[in-house]
């Protein structure tokens, strides 16, 4: 597990068995331990064998497995400790999926990486990435979620869109077609915050309610 302080500091503890705890060294951690970022933290994000971490200076962070390039360091070397995602700044929110990975910008533009098996990545392609790029035709997002093989996110007039594999309907476009590029979820707007599941979608709407998919 991560957990960012309000001093900016970053701390973990639990499995390490791909690097994930950013330690340098390899072997589980039965206490939280610092992990050593270079900078205050702004935010992060956590898959089971990856982490990613925002600091404040806008740029991304990543550590554990990288089988399939979702550390965006453009190797497919696991890492023991932080390294710098390539050619991306002004970065405000990370998500982390299975064995992928997906940023927001300061100026509402998405980039993803890693594993693309299912489009996850929304370039419209399913060729991995091993460096940052930018997810079709999106613009004005205010957040994202990561789930296994999808993601989603949120443009700031309220609507979601989303994009990946789509064998359970979790992008929510009334189909189960895999999505190589970002759709619409159908009848859903005023949605202020999201959350992606395995195989699942959720959304808070700003009347409080809440959807799923």
């Amino acid at each position: 597990s991560l957990v960012g302080l309000p001093d900016g500091t970053l701390w973990a503890t639990g499995a390490n068995d791909s690097g994930q705890l950013g330690q340098g060294t390899p072997g589980d951690r039965s206490v939280p331990m610092q992990v050593e970022l270079g900078g205050r933290l702004l935010s992060l994000s956590a898959s089971p064998s990856h982490s990613l971490a925002v600091r404040s200076d806008g740029t991304v962070w990543a550590w554990g497995s990288n089988s399939s390039g979702q550390l965006g360091d453009g190797t497919t070397s696991n890492r023991l400790a932080p390294v710098q995602v390539q050619g991306l700044r002004g970065v405000v929110m990370v998500a982390a999926g299975s064995s992928h990975s997906v940023a927001v910008r300061y100026d509402g533009t998405v980039w993803a990486w890693g594993s693309n098996n299912y489009g996850q990545l929304g370039d419209g392609t399913t060729n991995n990435r091993l460096v940052p790029v930018q997810v079709s035709g999106l613009s004005g997002v205010v957040t994202i979620a990561a789930g296994q093989y999808h993601s989603l996110a949120v443009r700031s007039d309220g609507t979601v869109w989303a994009w990946g594999s789509n064998n359970y309907g979790q992008l929510g476009d009334g189909t189960t077609n895999t999505r190589l590029e970002p759709v619409q979820v159908s009848g859903l707007s005023g949605v202020v915050t999201i959350a992606a599941g395995q195989y699942h979608s959720l959304a808070v709407r700003s009347d409080g309610t809440v959807w799923a998919w």
